[in-house]
């Protein structure tokens, strides 16, 4: 009977929450940060950072500071709240709650007064991506419409939260981004400015990338580690390549290794692997493989018989 199968599978549940450490139960008095809010703030920002681009405001140039105000208000209140909660789930008993209350409202005032630098290097991605896409119709086109850019946009969002060690918030934000574009950068990678990514898609920048200014890259390039097996006994330790400055790293590219440094100037063309560091101002290409072409003699549409 259902009614049976249903019983034994909520009793082997409710044993099984009991027994594991990773649920949140109202005897603990925690929860998790919401995710649905956490999404919340990164479409707010977007209204803050690109006024009247993903809103119905009409804002005029000469009195925007009520609009802005009042959407950094609401901003700073939602996230210091989920601040707070990811604070407590984290320290759970070595955090008096209204300390972690002082600790979230101190970065969420943090997080709010880095805003205008956040604005000021995604306008230089925009800018980077502009010059670099001879299909882009306006700038205009790139802010509402490049997947490259949302994801660039989520990450110098998540970033500044990282750096203050926020809790389980930046990843929720970039998992997001990820979601969407089919770009996955974590928001521990440091990213220079007038970065631009060209298409996008299957991109993956891992947490101790560095980047450094005017860099562009194409889709399906992965900045990796050259092997994660032992877990999280590599936690905190340099398993991502630093790329300089003025690199181009074409499509389907893959760099990996912490101790890989892309030199300044570099161009890598597509389909590369690179595990060990190439010099300042040089050229990597792959030879084309060999094609064979094998006449139909069989009048059929199959050249493997």
């Amino acid at each position: 009977m259902i009614k049976d199968t249903i019983k034994d599978a909520v009793s082997s549940i409710r044993e099984t929450v009991k027994q594991e450490d990773i649920f949140v139960t109202e005897e603990t008095g925690l929860k998790m940060p919401s995710r649905r809010i956490i999404i919340d703030i990164i479409k707010d920002m977007r209204r803050v950072i690109f006024p009247g681009y993903f809103g119905d405001e009409n804002i005029s140039s000469s009195m925007p500071d009520y609009f802005l105000g009042n959407m950094m208000t609401e901003i700073y209140e939602k996230l210091k709240g989920q601040i707070c909660i990811a604070l407590k789930y984290r320290e759970q008993e070595a955090l008096a709650p209204d300390k972690a209350e002082e600790m979230a409202a101190d970065i969420a005032e943090k997080f709010i007064g880095k805003i205008p630098y956040i604005q000021k290097m995604l306008l230089m991605d925009i800018q980077a991506s502009f010059d670099g896409d001879p299909a882009a119709k306006s700038k205009e086109d790139i802010i509402f419409s490049y997947p490259g850019l949302l994801a660039v946009y989520v990450y110098r969002i998540s970033h500044e939260l990282y750096v203050q060690d926020v809790p389980f918030i930046p990843r929720i934000m970039t998992e997001y981004a990820h979601s969407l574009t089919g770009i996955d950068i974590n928001s521990g990678a440091v990213i220079g400015k007038y970065f631009c990514i060209d298409h996008g898609t299957g991109i993956v920048i891992g947490e101790t990338t560095v980047i450094g200014d005017y860099v562009k890259i194409y889709q399906g390039v992965t900045l990796g580690a050259l092997s994660t097996r032992k877990g999280q006994q590599l936690a905190g330790v340099k398993r991502h390549p630093t790329i300089g400055d003025h690199v181009t790293i074409y499509a389907n590219s893959t760099l990996l290794g912490g101790e890989t440094v892309i030199g300044d100037g570099c161009v890598i063309g597509g389909n590369s692997v690179i595990m060990k560091s190439v010099p300042a101002h040089t050229r990597v290409k792959i030879n084309s493989p060999e094609i064979t072409i094998i006449p139909d003699s069989h009048g059929t549409d199959d050249i493997w018989d």
